[in-house]
C-alpha cells in the first residue's frame, strides 16, 4: 500500500491550492480515504476531510465551505481543493487510508496507512 501526497506550496491568504494523493497497492474504490493535517504543536488527526467509498464526504468545521474533497476512482486519486486559504491552514497535509466505524450516530476513524505529507504555507 502506498499513498503519495503532492501539490503543497506557498500561497497568500485568500488564495487557492489543490492537493493530490496518488494511491496504489489496494482496491482504492473500496476504501475510505482522507486528508489530515498537522500544524506545529497540534495533533495530526484533528482536522480532516474524508471521502467515503460511496462518494459521500465529511469536512471538519474549520474547513467547511472552503475545502472540497473528491476522488477519481479511475485514477486512484484523492483530491483536495482548498480555497480562501487562511494563515491557520498552514500545516503539513497527509493523506491516509481510513477505516470508519459508526457508533451511536458518530463516525470514528482509524488510519492504517499514511502517505508522506506535503507542506502548505499560507502567508498573511
Amino acid at each position: 500500500v502506498q499513498l503519495q501526497a503532492s501539490g503543497g506550496g506557498l500561497v497568500q491568504a485568500g488564495g487557492s491550492l489543490r492537493l493530490s494523493c496518488a494511491a496504489s497497492g489496494f482496491s482504492f474504490d473500496d476504501y475510505v480515504i482522507g486528508w489530515f493535517r498537522q500544524a506545529p504543536g497540534k495533533e495530526r488527526e484533528g482536522d480532516s476531510c474524508i471521502s467515503r467509498s460511496d462518494g459521500s464526504t465529511y469536512n471538519a468545521d474549520s474547513v467547511k465551505g472552503r475545502f472540497t474533497v473528491s476522488r477519481d476512482n479511475a485514477k486512484n486519486t484523492l483530491l483536495l481543493q482548498m480555497n480562501s486559504l487562511k494563515s491557520e491552514d498552514t500545516a503539513v497535509y497527509y493523506c491516509a487510508r481510513v477505516h470508519n466505524i459508526w457508533f451511536r450516530r458518530r463516525e470514528y476513524y482509524a488510519m492504517d496507512y499514511w502517505g508522506k505529507g506535503t507542506q502548505v504555507t499560507v502567508s498573511s
